[in-house]
């Protein structure tokens, strides 16, 4: 029983009796031709660097777009009017609708039964204020106060506006982050006041961060997120309403929180039908969906890494192919010791063995190599280019394991032929 019970750890005691000197020879012949090895696993450096460092700027630039799209709500619709300041367009588009208005809103909430939660949006660019804006004037948002739940939106200072202040149209607002800094810098701007254009507001919260783009995300257009003022609607259309009002539609976006178990597709096809037949198929308006945009996200993550992968393992390619290239000429250089080994009783495994272990050696060493350099090259493109990178453990194991399979593949060829050699001819050779 002591000798079957022993039996697994005698096999793997002669595992290592068997790899441990191929690993020490290899190690040496790396040593002794150092520019030779450093040229060959050139190759599978620059290779695993590639691959780490291309799904790092992908990885980088996914995880902004999803972070985007989660913050509008899985769960929301978002219907966004398409408005134009183009005078002939803008009457071309008039004779089939008259655009988003409350009344489609109205609809909208009486006949989706699945809709927890709603509010229009109204939204004007302010021409001036006071205290001035450092940068540009804020945006201002016209929202009901259940804007907080279906936007997720936190109020870091003060409070949210409330059903009251909604109904009277009270002159009160909450500042986003960057307003905040831009109209009153370090100062507490609870309790203050903002004019924006004629009218005197009173800054009763402010909001918490949030995150922007700057470029047009899935049909939602690019806007500073943070630079937003938040009225309640009422206040918005009775004190802010501009001049240019008769171009625009009566709302320029609906907000819908949907229940957590509805189908989304099909809220949403009832949402554009309703729109569609109001609307007369104008085309002036647009339905988001970020579960949807959030699917179809994750399912393009997957084939750019696909496509990325494949591209930069081409030079994982031309790194095996130069180590296959080095292991043949070094047979050639080692065909009298192979001869020697083989005569003193060394079997073609062993043969075999001590060459592919030279080869996993040089992608071993080049594919730490190359990790690394993927890792600094990550991190210069995102501080000279400004963009977001992200090293991925996946990306990591991914480009170490094809490198270590790289190295096996190639270098099973020449292992083979040496160990083919005639041992009689392998000790004449000169």
């Amino acid at each position: 029983m002591a000798t079957i019970a022993s039996t697994p750890d005698a096999r793997i005691i002669r595992g290592y009796q068997q790899w441990l000197p191929d690993m020490q020879l290899g190690l040496q012949n790396l040593l002794l031709h150092r520019l030779r090895s450093l040229l060959t696993m050139l190759g599978m450096i620059f290779g695993v660097a590639a691959v780490v460092s291309m799904l790092s700027i992908g990885a980088g630039a996914r995880q902004k777009v999803m972070a985007l799209i989660e913050q509008m709500g899985v769960h929301n619709l978002i219907v966004e009017a398409k408005e134009t300041t183009d005078d002939q367009a803008h009457q071309k588009i008039r004779k089939l609708s008259q655009g988003l208005s409350f009344q489609d809103y109205r609809v909208i909430r009486d006949d989706v039964n699945d809709i927890v939660a709603a509010t229009p949006r109204k939204r004007m660019i302010l021409s001036k204020t006071i205290p001035k804006a450092q940068q540009d004037p804020p945006t201002v948002y016209g929202v009901n106060p259940n804007y907080l739940q279906i936007a997720g939106l936190h109020v870091l200072e003060g409070r949210f506006f409330n059903e009251d202040e909604e109904t009277r149209g009270a002159p009160v607002v909450v500042l986003g982050a960057a307003a905040r800094s831009s109209l009153f810098g370090s100062a507490d701007p609870v309790g203050q006041y903002v004019k924006a254009n004629e009218t005197w507001f009173r800054v009763i919260g402010v909001a918490s961060p949030q995150l922007s783009s700057q470029a047009e995300v899935a049909g939602v257009p690019s806007q500073d997120l943070n630079n937003i003022m938040y009225v309640p609607l009422n206040s918005a259309l009775l004190r802010l309403e501009d001049n240019y009002s008769s171009v625009r539609d009566e709302i320029d976006g609906i907000y819908l929180n949907i229940r957590d178990n509805a189908d989304m597709a099909s809220v949403a096809q009832v949402v554009r039908a309703i729109l569609d037949s109001s609307h007369h198929s104008a085309g002036d308006f647009s339905v988001i969906v970020p579960a949807e945009l959030l699917a179809e996200q994750k399912r393009t993550e997957r084939l750019f890494n696909a496509v990325m992968v494949a591209i930069a393992s081409i030079s994982l390619l031309v790194g095996g192919i130069g180590i296959m290239n080095i292991m043949l000429a070094s047979i050639l250089e080692r065909t009298r010791e192979i001869g020697v080994r083989r005569a003193v009783g060394a079997r073609q495994s062993d043969i075999i063995r001590q060459f592919v272990v030279e080869a996993m050696l040089i992608s071993f060493v080049g594919g730490s190599f190359g990790i690394l350099f993927g890792f600094v090259m990550s991190r210069l493109i995102a501080l000279l280019a400004g963009w977001s990178t992200i090293v991925t453990l996946s990306s990591i194991l991914l480009a170490f394991i094809v490198s270590i399979t790289v190295g096996l593949v190639f270098g099973i060829y020449p292992a083979v032929k040496a160990a083919r050699l005639d041992p009689v001819e392998a000790i004449r050779w000169e």
